[in-house]
């Protein structure tokens, strides 16, 4: 059905409504900011002439609550890298996978890391018992059975309870520079499933991605098997896909998997046509060939440059060097490969990991 053309009443009353949102902006929104608070105000006045149902509302009503809580949460820690640990709340404490579990969690706290886990008991309570209540978030999920939160983590300060399983899911993968999967039901399939898919995707930053299991355990091998049986051979997933995670029983080399990717490493972004890499310390000239002849297929045009910060960053992370390229913006698994090189630049100093016995 075509649109009509707007009339003179329309354009007036959207004339008033522009000028009433920049006056409360002016007075009640300001900072850096306001123009993005102004088209949440704009968009607010959409919904209401479009005349939704109550329920509809009410649920944009509470996911806005609860995200703009647990932002509040995080934010005082936004500069300590946090690693997402997901796996059954049904696994008692004498099982060896939760023993495993609060190996690993120890570990990635004795190496400043924070932990995420979903508060429950289990692996997710293993997550906090290793790391420890002051370096654990919470961010629980209320269910009618089931779930309840773990002793460790009650009451903290650092727990966010959610209703919706989709906010509560954005804050896991937005928090976090690493996720850990320890086997579980359908909510550790679905959580992992998932945050590959938004790597795979680009909808996600890269991150590591470790399988851990306790030594001797089938879980993950099992996995594995039906995803190269069922998704690989059918063509489904490519066969780089196969490396956006890594599947071990080592609770170590899964710590140092995590750690090792942020060696040289920081963080990515996108300027324009352009993928941003920012970086520890600038690229041995060997290594930014190597670079350019072994992934030169995952670019559009041009070569792997170092540069310096780009105007389109807005200031992020600066004094750090940077890597830009034409990325082709689907070959991530060669892109996770590509960041292993950059890591392994022998300029870099080997990653020690603190606790390790």
């Amino acid at each position: 059905m075509d649109r009509q053309p707007p009339t003179t009443g329309d354009t007036l009353r959207r004339s008033e409504r522009q000028k009433a949102i920049d006056a409360f902006a002016a007075s009640h929104l300001p900072g850096p900011d306001q123009d993005l608070y102004k088209e949440m105000l704009v968009t607010l006045c959409r919904l209401a002439r479009d005349n939704p149902d109550r329920g509809d509302v009410k649920l944009l009503n509470k996911a806005l609550a609860e995200l703009r809580y647990a932002f509040r949460v995080f934010a005082p820690y936004r500069h300590i890298r946090k690693i997402s640990i997901f796996g059954s709340s049904r696994t008692p404490e004498n099982h060896p996978d939760y023993q495993a579990a609060v190996a690993f969690a120890r570990l990635m706290g004795q190496n400043n890391w924070m932990v995420i886990t979903g508060a429950g008991d289990g692996i997710m309570k293993a997550g906090h018992h290793g790391a420890g209540r002051k370096a654990s978030f919470g961010v629980a999920i209320r269910l009618p059975a089931e779930q309840k939160t773990n002793t460790i983590i009650a009451d903290d300060e650092k727990l966010v309870n959610f209703r919706y399983f989709f906010t509560r899911k954005l804050i896991f993968i937005k928090e976090a520079s690493a996720v850990a999967l320890f086997p579980g039901g359908f909510g550790t399939q679905d959580e992992g499933f998932e945050v590959m898919t938004l790597v795979q995707t680009g909808k996600a930053p890269m991150i590591p991605i470790v399988l851990v299991e306790h030594p001797g355990g089938t879980y993950w091998l099992q996995w594995r098997a039906y995803v190269a049986a069922e998704l690989l051979r059918s063509g489904m997933i490519g066969e780089q896909d196969m490396d956006l995670f890594t599947i071990t029983d080592d609770v170590e080399k899964a710590a140092r998997i995590v750690c090792e990717f942020y060696r040289v490493y920081h963080s990515m972004r996108y300027v324009g046509p352009e993928l941003v890499l920012r970086l520890e310390r600038p690229l041995s000239p060997p290594t930014l060939g190597r670079l350019n002849e072994e992934f030169s297929d995952i670019l559009t045009g041009g070569r792997i440059e170092q540069c310096e910060p780009l105007p389109g960053e807005n200031g992020e992370c600066p004094g750090k060097p940077r890597l830009k390229f034409a990325f082709d913006r689907k070959s991530t698994g060669r892109l996770r490969r590509l960041i292993d090189v950059i890591n392994s630049d022998p300029g870099a100093e080997p990653v020690a990991l603190r606790g390790v016995f």
